[in-house]
């Protein structure tokens, strides 16, 4: 019995992978959509974490609405790739990042976990506290579109 509960603990502080869904969202002005959650430092893109038997895109829709009441239609959003990076909210842990790329101007409504949502410019967002997959991947890539 203490041989599983070891292996159990051990299981439970072991690193994973959360599987998530984000959205590189920008405007024609160039400024990107960023979020930060309740009790957190971190500004990040919206999205969050995908359910079991749900594919990347549903779980995007449903987050986006969920967090900043954005509501997506079938091609507004465009699949950039899967990219890793320290989780910014769990320590220990990676996220693994089914990114996607929507542009339009939308006026974000914090619901859910979310206390901030802000547009900002590319040089402000570099100043700010970012969450790793935003600073390696999201700001990089925001700069090819």
């Amino acid at each position: 019995m203490r041989s599983q509960l070891l292996a159990w603990w051990h299981e439970q502080r072991a690193p994973r992978a959360i599987q998530i869904a984000a959205a590189l969202i920008d405007d024609d002005a160039g400024r990107l959509l960023l979020v930060r959650k309740a009790g957190t430092e971190w500004f990040m893109q919206a999205g969050g974490k995908i359910e079991n038997g749900e594919s990347p895109l549903s779980a995007l829709r449903r987050e986006l609405s969920e967090e900043i009441g954005l509501v997506l239609a079938d091609d507004d959003a465009r699949y950039l790739g899967r990219y890793s990076a320290p989780a910014a909210n769990e320590p220990g842990h990676t996220v693994e990042a089914e990114v996607f790329h929507v542009r339009m101007q939308h006026d974000p409504a914090t619901r859910s976990e979310i206390e901030e949502a802000v547009w900002v410019d590319r040089v402000t967002a570099t100043t700010m506290p970012l969450a790793p997959l935003t600073r390696n991947y999201i700001l990089p890539l925001s700069r090819t579109l």
